[in-house]
């Protein structure tokens, strides 16, 4: 009788064998012939059930190992270059395996997240236990959800919080990941979707209390993948970084640059300076200078910084945080223009005449000294009359000479007539513990105007002389609106009883004319909306196709290095056109200048929408407590499935979902952007006055539900046919005769 060996013994074998573990290997290893292979299968089924071992389709392995081929997930590289690896099927009680990758030239570039199939070597050192060679690269990463954990008997499941969101995803017991139930987390699909029953996922991140204050832009940070931690190397890099000497630099320090941002601001990357220009042929004309901090200067091509600063693209502002493009070391003090500190820079000295046209510009490689730094109240209320200690010694030689170098900006920008959009800008006040005190509109000051024009004037200056040298560079692109969108904001404009001529090439002075004609009109809003709908996105590209909404010919951002990847391409581009240094445009970001215009616009675009997105829930949780108030607003958008609605007091936007208008059927007409009730004829359109009442406001997604109670100052009709909440009657209609079809089916098959 053949023996069979213990089970001590196959986890020995298997062990030692990671390469046969399939049945008949063990069988055969052990010489277990005929019946005796029942026997076998026995054995390995108890330790199957014991947690000893785990069944990949014919063979066996320990729970405790990896197999010798793993699907793995790439990390981030360390300080020292190395790419490290996760298995993604690990299921041992222990610390989950680091699997160094052992790349050969041939392999393909991998970054983190990144998914391949590996052959695995045991190698236990200090920071690793296996190497792995890859075998092939796997599709795109799974799908991830950001949900709430409800905890079940047998796991439990995760409750996205998207607003478009209605599906839960079930969590398997052995992959909830230590989540207790009401924490937000991170999930990833687990196995294909089927089309029956709810699909699998994985936790893969705790992330805490979803309703505590500050969650608010963690969860906007981890649902839009935006990079929230930065790589040891690039830390290091950044915090061995040194001021930078006069050496090979314009000596700026006596120019009487000032800063003028926000009062929070984080970082100061631009200064500027006014002067009257002593040319007497340019009589009533100005300096105006612009000192941008040179970035360029600390973040050197194909290094762990830039590496980093291009895959996020830009800084992410939040509320309550900032997630920035460089390491705090350089963003909030090496290239951040403190006042009264010595700063690497490049600067612009630009001339313009007395009507504001620029009529030629220098570019310089410095270190300043900024007298000051300044918010934007205490330099317009300096400007007013009512100078406070700090501004009043700069009042007479630098503010006003700001200002009047502005006035003459205005007489160029009204000839220029760029587009005059007057849509506020909300500004949410938190307190201490991260919880909403307020909504404000923010006031616009010239101060705001000014630097804006300033900021504009030296963009514009950048794109010409990189033209003039024939110098790659990243433009900043906004094309002409499509007809499409143009035909859809020419309806609104009709029905609001204004005009938009059609036939004609398309200027932003005949917007202007429009925008002009509604500001006094209760359709102000609505039309200010609607063209901005109207407007194509701005991107970044390596060719020139013009900025429509500032009525340029070439635009480039140089403006902002600290916070947008672009205007440090352009930094560099401007070192490499006047050899400056070595730390200009290198051959790679030549030859990979499209990808890269098309990977930062893609990057802004995400931190757009987690921005709103953060917007919306901080709004939400404002306005929680606030169930059963009437608000007053206006129509913001129409769809298939209900209306928008723009509150007065805070501008957060509402949904009336079309199944609370009523039982009559609500016609869509996605070309006038209305809809026509079909018994009443109510038509609701853009830029209605409404008065609506909160229903429901859910913090975690940012939803907010309004009933609909006036339109236009009239009451929402009621009565027979018109009840708010129960489906519409053709939708009944066609329910009861489907139910009708089917009894019927029924009966015959039961005959």
């Amino acid at each position: 009788m053949t023996q069979i060996p213990s089970k001590s013994e196959i986890l020995a074998f298997i062990a030692d064998n990671p390469t046969q573990t399939a049945k008949r290997d063990i069988a055969r290893a052990f010489g277990i012939k005929g019946a005796a292979r029942i026997d076998l299968k026995r054995v390995l089924k108890e330790l199957e059930e014991a947690g000893k071992l785990t069944k990949r389709r014919s063979s066996y392995r320990d729970v405790e190992d990896l197999p010798p081929v793993a699907v793995l997930e790439i990390m981030a590289p360390d300080a020292d270059g190395d790419l490290f690896a996760r298995p993604l099927e690990w299921t041992g009680q222990g610390p989950e395996p680091r699997v160094l990758m052992m790349l050969r030239s041939s392999d393909p570039a991998l970054g983190a997240g990144d998914r391949i199939l590996g052959r695995l070597t045991v190698d236990k050192t200090e920071d690793h236990t296996h190497t792995a060679r890859m075998i092939r690269r796997i599709g795109a990463n799974p799908m991830r959800i950001l949900g709430v954990f409800r905890a079940g008997s047998e796991g439990g499941r995760v409750l996205p919080i998207d607003k478009g969101a209605d599906r839960q995803w079930v969590v398997a017991a052995g992959a909830t990941g230590g989540a207790k139930d009401g924490e937000l987390v991170e999930a990833e699909q687990a196995g294909p979707k089927g089309r029956l029953g709810l699909p699998k996922a994985r936790i893969v991140a705790r992330l805490g209390d979803p309703t505590a204050p500050r969650a608010v832009s963690l969860i906007a940070i981890h649902q839009h993948g935006i990079p929230d931690h930065f790589p040891d190397d690039a830390v290091a890099e950044a915090d061995a970084a040194k001021p930078m000497g006069i050496k090979g630099r314009k000596d700026l320090r006596d120019l009487p640059l000032i800063t003028i941002d926000p009062w929070d601001a984080r970082d100061h990357d631009d200064a500027c300076y006014v002067a009257p220009d002593p040319d007497p042929k340019n009589a009533g004309g100005f300096i105006i200078w612009v000192a941008i901090a040179d970035v360029a200067a600390y973040v050197r091509p194909n290094t762990a910084l830039d590496h980093e600063a291009r895959k996020r693209g830009n800084s992410t502002y939040f509320p309550d945080r900032v997630v920035p493009m460089l390491p705090d070391r350089l963003s909030g003090d090496l290239c951040s223009l403190h006042e009264g500190v010595d700063r690497a820079c490049i600067a612009v000295a630009m001339r313009i005449d007395a009507h504001g046209q620029k009529i030629g510009h220098e570019f310089h490689r410095g270190l300043m000294k900024s007298v000051a730094s300044l918010n934007y109240e205490e330099v317009q209320d300096a400007i007013d009359g009512q100078p406070n200690d700090k501004t009043a010694p700069l009042l007479t030689d630098i503010i006003q000479p700001i200002y009047a170098a502005y006035a003459a900006l205005v007489k160029a920008r009204a000839q220029r007539q760029p587009l005059e959009l007057d849509l506020p800008e909300r500004q949410i006040v938190l307190d201490d513990a991260g919880k909403v005190t307020s909504v404000q509109f923010k006031e616009r000051l010239d101060a705001h105007r000014l630097i804006e024009e300033f900021m504009v004037l030296a963009n514009v200056a950048a794109a010409e002389t990189l033209i003039d040298r024939k110098s790659p560079l990243l433009f900043r692109v906004h094309e002409e609106p499509n007809p499409d969108k143009l035909d859809a904001l020419r309806e609104v404009v009709q029905a609001s009883g204004l005009v938009l001529a059609k036939g004609q090439v398309l200027k932003t002075a005949h917007l202007n004319r429009l925008l002009l004609a509604a500001r006094e009109t209760e359709q102000a809003e609505l039309i200010n909306m609607a063209t901005l709908r109207s407007m194509t996105q701005a991107y970044y590209s390596p060719d020139n196709f013009g900025h429509f909404g500032l009525a340029l010919r070439s635009y480039a951002h140089f403006t902002s290095p600290i916070r947008r990847y672009a205007d440090l391409i352009v930094h560099r581009a401007l070192v490499a056109a006047h050899s400056w240094g070595q730390d200009g445009l290198s051959p790679w970001d030549v030859e990979n200048l499209g990808d890269t215009a098309q990977k930062i616009s893609d990057t802004e675009r995400r931190s757009m929408a987690a921005e709103r997105d953060t917007t919306d829930r901080y709004l939400a949780a404002f306005l929680s407590d606030r169930i059963g108030v009437e608000m007053g607003g206006r129509i913001s958008g129409i769809a298939k499935f209900g209306v928008f609605v723009k509150l007065d007091e805070t501008g957060a936007d509402g949904m009336i979902p079309i199944r609370s208008l009523g039982r009559e059927y609500f016609h869509y007409d996605p070309d006038s952007q209305t809809l026509m009730g079909s018994d009443s004829g109510i038509l609701i359109r853009l830029g209605q006055r409404v008065t609506v009442k909160l229903i429901e406001a859910a913090p975690v997604t940012g939803g907010l539900i309004v009933e609909l109670l006036t339109l236009d100052e009239r009451d929402m009709p009621r009565g027979p046919g018109l009840t708010r909440g129960k489906p519409a009657r053709r939708k009944q209609a066609g329910t009861k005769a489907k139910a009708a079809k089917i009894a019927r089916k029924v009966k015959r098959s039961r005959k």
